[in-house]
C-alpha cells in the first residue's frame, strides 16, 4: 500500500513537471511561423548563454585537460594539467593548460575546442570533440596541414596515476607489517584488519574454487586487479574527479591483459574442446567450432563492455537527476526549488547504489577473469559420447 501510494506521488510530481515543460511549447505554436523565425536568432543566443547539460554530463564522462569542480559566477574553479603536444611541423610543445583559459584563448598556435568553437571553425563533430586540441593559422582558423599528438598528462591519466601510487602505498605499507610479524604472531592492526579479509575473500572465494591447485600463481594477478579497479572506482565517485574506470580505454586495457593471462594458460585440451567438441556430431560441429572460436574473444570483450557500461552508466544518472534541478529552474523558478528536494533524494540514494556499485563490479571483473583462466587450464576428462553412458563410481 504505502509503494503504491509513493509511486502515485511520483507520478503527480513528474507530471506536474511535464506540464510545466509543455506550456512554452504550447505558447511557442499559438504565436505562428512567423514570430517563431524571428525569435529564432535570439533563442539559440538564450539556450547557449543557458544551462546545457549535455555539456555536463559529457564534460564529465569525457577526458579533459582539467580537473573542473565549480562555477562561481562566470570564473570556473579548475586544477590546470600539462598540455604536452608533438607536431611533424612544429615539434614539441608543453605549456599549461591554463594558458587556454577554458577555450577562450589560443595560444601557441593551439587551441581547445568548445561546442561553440567547433560550429564557428566549421569542423566535423563527428571527427571533432569538445576538449579536443587542433592547430590553428595567425588568423585563428583551423589548419588542418599541421598533424597533432597529444601525449598531454589528462585528468584521466593524473588520476589513474594517483590511484597507482595509493595502491603501491597502501599494500607497500602493509607487506612491511607483515615482514616485522605485525598481523603473523599478533593480530593485524590499522589497515591490515581492514583489508586481510578482503584479500582472504578474494582467494578463498574466488581464486581457490576457480583455479584449484594453482591458485597461488595467479592470487597476485587476480588482487592486482580487484583493488586496482576498486580504488579508481572510489576516486571517480570524488567530485571533481574523473571517471577512470567509465573510460573505455581503461577497461579496453585491462580486458587485453586479462585475454592475454587466459591464452598463455590455455592447454592443448583447452584448444582440443574448441575446434573439435568431443561427443558432437559432425554436422553440428560445423556450426558449434566457429561459435567457439567467437567466445575466446567475446569473454575479454564481456569483460571491457560490462565494466565500461556499469560505471558510466551511473555517473551519468546522478548528472541527469542533478540537471534537472537547472532545467526546471530555467523555466520557471518555482518549478526549479520543487525539483530540488526530489533530486537531491535520488541523488543520494544512487550516489550509495553507486558505492555498492564500485565494489560489485571490482568483484565481477575478478570472478570472470579467474572463471576464465581456470576454463584455460582445465584438465582433460571423459565425456560420454551419444548413447554412451557415463562410468559407475565405485566406493
Amino acid at each position: 500500500m504505502g509503494f503504491s501510494c509513493f509511486k502515485s506521488l511520483l507520478v503527480i510530481v513528474f507530471g506536474a513537471f511535464s506540464m510545466l515543460l509543455s506550456i512554452p511549447v504550447f505558447s511557442q505554436h499559438e504565436n505562428g511561423n512567423n514570430h517563431a523565425e524571428k525569435q529564432e536568432g535570439n533563442d539559440e543566443k538564450k539556450r547557449k548563454e543557458g544551462f546545457n547539460a549535455s555539456e555536463v554530463i559529457f564534460g564529465h564522462v569525457l577526458n579533459a585537460h582539467e580537473f573542473h569542480f565549480l562555477d562561481i559566477g562566470e570564473h570556473p574553479v579548475t586544477i590546470p594539467l600539462p598540455v604536452i603536444l608533438y607536431s611533424t611541423q612544429r615539434g614539441f610543445t608543453t605549456f599549461m593548460s591554463s594558458r587556454f583559459e577554458h577555450g577562450h584563448k589560443i595560444h601557441n598556435g593551439y587551441a581547445l575546442l568548445t561546442e561553440h568553437s567547433i560550429h564557428e571553425m566549421k569542423l566535423d563533430p563527428k571527427k571533432y570533440y569538445a576538449g579536443d586540441i587542433v592547430a590553428v593559422n595567425e588568423a585563428g582558423e583551423f589548419d588542418p596541414t599541421v598533424n597533432i599528438y597529444d601525449i598531454s598528462l589528462t585528468r584521466n591519466v593524473v588520476q589513474m596515476l594517483l590511484a597507482l601510487i595509493v595502491f603501491v602505498w597502501i599494500m607497500l605499507r602493509i607487506a612491511k607489517r607483515y615482514k616485522t610479524g605485525v598481523g603473523v604472531s599478533s593480530p593485524p592492526t590499522g589497515s591490515q584488519s581492514l583489508l586481510e579479509p578482503v584479500i582472504t575473500f578474494v582467494r578463498d572465494e574466488v581464486a581457490k574454487p576457480n583455479l584449484g591447485h594453482k591458485h597461488e600463481k595467479y592470487l597476485p594477478y587476480l588482487l592486482t586487479i580487484f583493488f586496482f579497479i576498486l580504488i579508481n572506482n572510489i576516486f571517480g565517485l570524488i567530485p571533481g574527479s574523473a571517471n577512470v574506470t567509465g573510460n573505455i580505454a581503461f577497461t579496453a586495457v585491462l580486458g587485453v591483459i586479462s585475454f592475454i593471462v587466459i591464452l598463455f594458460s590455455s592447454n592443448s585440451h583447452y584448444w582440443g574442446h574448441i575446434f573439435n567438441p568431443p561427443g558432437v556430431p559432425l554436422g553440428v560441429k560445423f556450426i558449434l567450432v566457429p561459435v567457439e572460436i567467437l567466445s575466446v574473444f567475446i569473454k575479454p570483450f564481456a569483460l571491457i563492455i560490462r565494466l565500461f557500461a556499469n560505471m558510466v552508466a551511473g555517473h551519468i544518472i546522478i548528472i541527469c537527476l542533478i540537471s534537472l534541478i537547472f532545467i526546471f529552474g530555467q523555466l520557471n523558478p518555482v518549478a526549479g526549488w520543487g525539483a530540488s528536494p526530489l533530486s537531491i533524494a535520488f541523488t543520494v540514494f544512487i550516489y550509495l547504489i553507486e558505492v555498492l556499485v564500485a565494489f560489485l563490479q571490482a568483484f565481477i571483473f575478478t570472478m570472470l577473469t579467474a572463471v576464465f583462466i581456470g576454463q584455460a587450464f582445465e584438465g582433460e576428462h571423459h565425456v560420454p559420447h551419444l548413447g554412451e553412458t557415463a562410468p559407475e563410481t565405485h566406493h
